[in-house]
């Protein structure tokens, strides 16, 4: 197991990166060898800061870096030695099997299609995000952003994408897969979703049906699809929604000293209820469709987030999550070819 490792993307890089790097080759023996990708002389110094190389490390030097306001597809076809473009270099020669990265989700998406291309069969990937619900597994949202304009056949594609990594990597058996529109009637919502919908009738996937924004935290699917523009506003919404309520529950049981006794009392619950909505729990999303596996990390990745993000990369692997979706992928095209 090879997992190349972007360095230096991301709001504390090359600090936090590295050090959830050294911590996840200390917690992870199947990590063969692990790549830091970016400037040199930064990495080891931090590596050294971490405590030292743990073994299996290799250092891959880059001279430079896509900024995290850079317009992504320019900077990663001016900055040809940047760390994203070495990083997926390494998993197109073969140097590597994954490819984690925080920081300029779209320059991560831009290289991948750059240097990695799609599966076969795949128009355009899509990034996959697990979301909390009450109940103790995550529904998978897709796509979060790589592809805003879809066609109703992408949706179909995301559908058996998401599905699959449902199934291999977080552990559904037989995942349930919704449409997101403006109601649960099948000819509610615009003339994308109705024919994605009759498309997904057909899919090698267990396709339940439209459903509604409330329907993605209530745990009745493990799977949501839609297109990346609807996605990245439902996840950047939830995100905001998370903090606030968070901030809101800190001003108001800290008000009164009763109040905070009282919140003494319930700081095991809090504890947990901040895990399950923290974006660092799951470290990063996958690119799904990409010829290789791609884990994006969030721009503000601390070092649990960036060893989680190389841990669920790890995992990816070891299902032969892309195996499993290419045979969908196959699957669908026979079926399309066979209606036609």
């Amino acid at each position: 197991m090879r997992i190349a490792v972007d360095a230096m993307g991301g709001d504390f890089a090359p600090q936090a990166i590295v050090e959830g790097a050294l911590m996840a080759l200390r917690s992870c023996p199947d990590i063969e060898r692990l790549f830091l990708v970016g400037d040199e002389a930064a990495v080891r110094a931090e590596v050294a800061r971490g405590g030292g190389d743990p073994g299996r490390l290799e250092i891959r030097h880059a001279s430079e870096v896509v900024g995290m306001g850079e317009p992504a597809a320019a900077g990663v076809r001016r900055k040809r030695d940047s760390s994203i473009n070495r990083a997926m270099d390494l998993v197109k020669a073969g140097e590597a099997d994954a490819v984690f990265a925080a920081g300029n989700t779209g320059a991560a998406v831009a290289a991948a299609m750059l240097k990695l291309r799609t599966l076969e069969n795949v128009r355009r990937p899509g990034i996959a995000i697990a979301m909390p619900t009450p109940t103790d597994k995550p529904v998978v949202l897709i796509d979060a952003g790589a592809t805003p304009d879809c066609s109703p056949e992408i949706l179909m594609q995301f559908a058996i994408m998401g599905a699959a990594y449902s199934r291999k990597v977080l552990g559904q058996p037989d995942p349930k897969v919704g449409l997101m529109s403006v109601g649960s009637e099948e000819a509610k919502g615009n003339a994308l979703s109705k024919e994605a919908y009759e498309l997904l009738e057909q899919a090698p996937v267990r396709f339940k049906g439209n459903v509604e924004g409330h329907d993605l935290f209530e745990g009745d699917v493990d799977v949501v699809v839609c297109d990346g523009f609807t996605g990245n506003v439902i996840l950047k919404t939830s995100e905001s929604v998370a903090h606030a309520i968070g901030t809101w529950l800190k001003h108001e049981l800290t008000r009164t000293p009763i109040r905070l006794l009282g919140s003494l009392l319930l700081s095991g619950g809090l504890r947990s209820l901040k895990k399950k909505t923290s974006k660092q729990t799951y470290g990063g999303a996958p690119l799904l469709g990409i010829n290789g596996i791609c884990i994006i990390g969030h721009g503000s990745s601390d070092a649990v987030a960036a060893q989680n993000g190389i841990l669920q990369a790890v995992r990816a692997v070891q299902c032969r999550l892309n195996a499993t979706i290419l045979e969908g992928m196959r699957q669908c095209a026979a079926q399309v070819k066979e209606a036609t």
